[in-house]
């Protein structure tokens, strides 16, 4: 894509995106790349890339700093904490138009993200001066010792995020580390630059010293580089499942500890004594309403008892194509564009081979043209008669693409909803307290919520297994995952 030095000036309304290294921030690095508008497809801005150069910079700025981050007294890190949960709170409109420019999220769920993205940093910054920071072990005796643990922060923290939820993955990763003890190095995708600007703007105004947080913009070179690098103890990823295998390997060589939140094919199980109306709405915004499909926890599976499969089939198809696909600054879009035009590709291809494997089309299925042809539109999506082997209800889409199965009874929708390589979340929706209370046990997923209960929440762990990953982000969890434990002992003599 050509284009001149005006095109190559950010939008109106956008941050320079630099590399923040330390208290430097700089506009070029050893590569550019120019991030498209998803609701355009027009170039808005260059982002400088990082190489490895700038990223062994940042590392040395972060293990600088953290001599001082990690002495500094607990209430201090609470206070910095809380101050910037506020100042992104007061920010909320600022962050949504960010969102997107980023990546072409909606206004609704931009303004909800920030609000949940409030709430992980306040969880952590309250936290801070509470921290669990050991147990006793032994007491002395004759011939024993007082025996007690310590927990400890690792050091510099490399945390690579992904493009569909940046200020969320900002926040379910810095607050915790942070609150520990640890600095942080953050490379965000340069899909979606712009929010970890912003949010790095409120870190310094938080009271937050020059080095603990640090941000860096860079392709896979980048990444390497910064998993790799000798001074950072602890790899924190999210993204996809063929990164993160090339990550573990790269921490295997050096025994380096890694948290993996990765992709999901969560199912949602339907049965005939639930409130369909409510599961239905529930079903089809979490599909589709949220980031257009694109978000690893949602429930892209539908799973529903034979003897209601039609007349729910047909409410989530209604509401489904209800939605207004459009221009995301739009107060009554729900679903925004998808994140560029290789993603839609992706998405045509899952759909026409699923549609060849004998899945029948309820609603959608084709790219949006029109006035929003130069964008990257694709409408709700519903696949019923999917068969639980074929592609589609296999692999994630990451896209506004809903797979409806049926199920005859609870053993079969377990075997249905355990049936992927992933195991990340799970829904039910039942008026059968002791049935919940069965499929809950049986689910093999890092979280189960039932009867339209939010996910992914603070105070909660939120992590998976299989190829979901490993590790737990939000709770008490999610903060002893940048803690490390030395056993001390002190002897009679």
């Amino acid at each position: 894509m050509s284009t001149t030095a005006e095109t190559l000036r950010p939008a109106p309304g956008l941050p320079q995106v630099t590399l923040r290294i330390g208290a430097e921030s700089r506009a070029t690095g050893t590569a550019t790349h120019e991030h498209v508008n998803p609701a355009t497809g027009r170039v808005d801005a260059l982002v400088p890339l990082a190489g490895p150069e700038e990223i062994d910079e940042a590392v040395r700025a972060a293990h600088a700093a953290f001599a001082v981050w990690r002495t500094t007294p607990a209430g201090t890190r609470a206070k910095a904490l809380l101050k910037l949960a506020q100042l992104v709170e007061d920010n909320t409109a600022r962050f949504a138009a960010l969102a997107t420019a980023d990546n072409g999220i909606a206004q609704g769920t931009a303004h909800a993200t920030v609000a949940a993205a409030v709430e992980w940093i306040r969880y952590y910054g309250g936290w801070a001066d509470k921290l669990p920071l050991g147990r006793i072990t032994s007491a002395v005796g004759a011939g024993g010792s007082f025996g007690h643990t310590l927990r400890q922060p690792y050091g510099v923290i490399g945390a690579i995020i992904t493009w569909n939820a940046p200020l969320m993955s900002l926040a379910m990763k810095v607050p915790a580390a942070l609150a520990a003890g640890n600095t942080v190095l953050v490379k965000p995708s340069e899909l979606t630059p712009f929010t970890a600007m912003l949010f790095a703007d409120l870190v310094r105004e938080a009271g937050i010293p020059d080095g603990v947080f640090n941000v860096v913009t860079g392709g896979a070179s980048a990444g390497a580089a910064l998993v790799e690098h000798p001074l950072v103890k602890k790899v924190s990823f999210t993204g996809g499942p063929d990164t993160a295998r090339k990550i573990a390997a790269s921490c295997a060589r050096t025994f380096k500890p890694v948290l993996l939140e990765l992709g999901g094919k969560s199912a949602n199980l339907v049965f005939a004594d639930a409130d369909l109306d409510a599961a239905a709405m529930h079903a089809t915004f979490m599909a589709f309403g949220i980031m257009s499909g694109q978000a690893c926890a949602l429930p892209t599976r539908l799973l529903v008892q034979d003897s209601v499969h039609d007349e729910f089939v047909a409410k989530v198809g209604a509401i489904a194509a209800s939605f207004k696909v459009g221009n995301p600054l739009e107060a009554d879009t729900i679903c925004g564009p998808v994140i560029n035009q290789e993603a839609i590709e992706r998405i045509e291809a899952m759909v026409a081979r699923a549609r060849e494997q004998g899945a029948r089309l309820v609603t959608g299925g084709a790219r949006l043209d029109g006035d929003l042809a130069d964008g990257f539109y694709y409408p709700p999506t519903v696949l019923a008669d999917v068969d639980p082997a074929s592609e589609i209800a296999q692999k994630e889409v990451f896209g506004p693409v809903l797979a409806v199965m049926r199920f005859s009874d609870e053993d079969e929708a377990v075997a249905l909803a355990n049936g992927t390589e992933y195991g990340l979340s799970g829904y039910i929706w039942t008026s059968d307290a002791r049935r919940s209370i069965r499929l809950v046990e049986a689910l093999e997923t890092g979280e189960v919520v039932v009867n339209g209960a939010p996910n992914a929440v603070a105070e909660r762990p939120f992590g998976g297994i299989g190829h979901s990953g490993n590790g737990n982000e939000g709770g008490l969890e999610g903060l002893e995952e940048f803690f490390w434990t030395k056993s001390v002992a002190y002897g009679n003599g």
